[in-house]
């Protein structure tokens, strides 16, 4: 596909210091100031920028895509869902008519990750890891995400954003669970944004790569170290995607989440999307979901300011 990766976000939140704080403390490195904070991961280069905005949002979303050929296609594919595209130079802007996302297509390298060495598990009858410790419980240094790996957000009609990342865009359908949400794809990654039904257009969470599941448990523990009301869900992994992941609470309201093993889809051919119910739609395994991560706590909030501002 022409399209290949995200490459950056721009969240807008009302306490911007306070939530480039925590970011900083959940592994990403600061890349520069400005107009907000702008943050980056070890293999994505900047891919976080932090902002003011009134309430918490997404502002902005990044596709990368090859050459400006592929620019072509999805201004193309945009006019013909009738949705203004205007080039400016080596990127496509457009925004989702029902969420207000600016999604910025861009000509970007391909995302080159250095593989981490698979880990050594003992498993009964095949000893792999004699006569040492588990690297993962010797780990001292911070955790430090590898990239960006996907976005979830709320829309209020998801089948129309859905139609604008797919039939626009050009993001393919991985999953689907049919009445909460569609995980959709622009790289190998089984997803990168996940639309779901929701009463009000808002940023659910985003999800970050790190090596392994020692380090998502890590990374969870330091953060809340001092900090227990960053809790929202973990550990668990899920079935939709496959991931282990733990999410946490930023100060705006966001959750992050950290993940590794997610399902790639590396031969489109071969791949066959499900439609998936009940609570495999949420987890395989680990703690039930707390009520707040189904139904945020600002949730009505955010409902009150969107129709003040209708």
């Amino acid at each position: 596909m022409g399209l290949h990766r995200l490459t950056d976000i721009t969240v807008g939140v009302p306490n911007v210091e306070e939530t480039a704080g925590y970011y900083r403390e959940f592994g990403l490195t600061p890349s520069g100031e400005g107009n907000g904070h702008r943050f980056a991961t070890t293999d994505g280069g900047d891919q976080l920028h932090i902002r003011h905005s009134p309430r918490r949002r997404l502002l902005t979303l990044g596709v990368g895509v090859d050459d400006p050929d592929d620019l072509e296609r999805v201004k193309a594919s945009l006019n013909r869902l009738e949705v203004d595209a205007r080039r400016e130079g080596d990127a496509l802007r457009a925004a989702d008519p029902v969420t207000g996302l600016e999604v910025v297509v861009s000509i970007a390298p391909r995302l080159q990750q250095k593989p981490t060495p698979a880990p050594l598990y003992n498993t009964p009858g095949a000893v792999t890891r004699p006569d040492v410790r588990a690297p993962g419980v010797e780990r001292q240094e911070p955790v430090r995400p590898r990239k960006l790996g996907h976005v979830v957000f709320g829309s209020a009609d998801q089948a129309a954003t859905q139609r604008f990342f797919t039939e626009g865009l050009g993001f393919k359908v991985s999953d689907e669970a049919p009445g909460l949400a569609s995980f959709l794809r622009c790289s190998t990654d089984h997803h990168n944004v996940l639309v779901q039904q929701a009463p009000v257009n808002f940023l659910h969470h985003t999800s970050w790569e790190v090596d392994d599941v020692d380090e998502v448990g890590r990374g969870a523990t330091a953060m809340l170290e001092g900090h227990p009301e960053r809790h929202t869900w973990g550990l668990g992994r899920h079935h939709i995607g496959s991931n282990f992941f733990w999410y946490l609470r930023d100060p705006a309201g966001n959750f992050s989440e950290y993940y590794s093993d997610l399902d790639c889809i590396v031969d489109d051919q071969l791949w066959k999307p499900g439609v998936i119910a009940g609570e495999k739609s949420l987890y395989a395994w680990g703690p039930p979901p707390p009520p707040s991560f189904l139904k945020p706590e600002d949730l009505a909030e955010l409902m009150t300011d969107s129709h003040e501002k209708a």
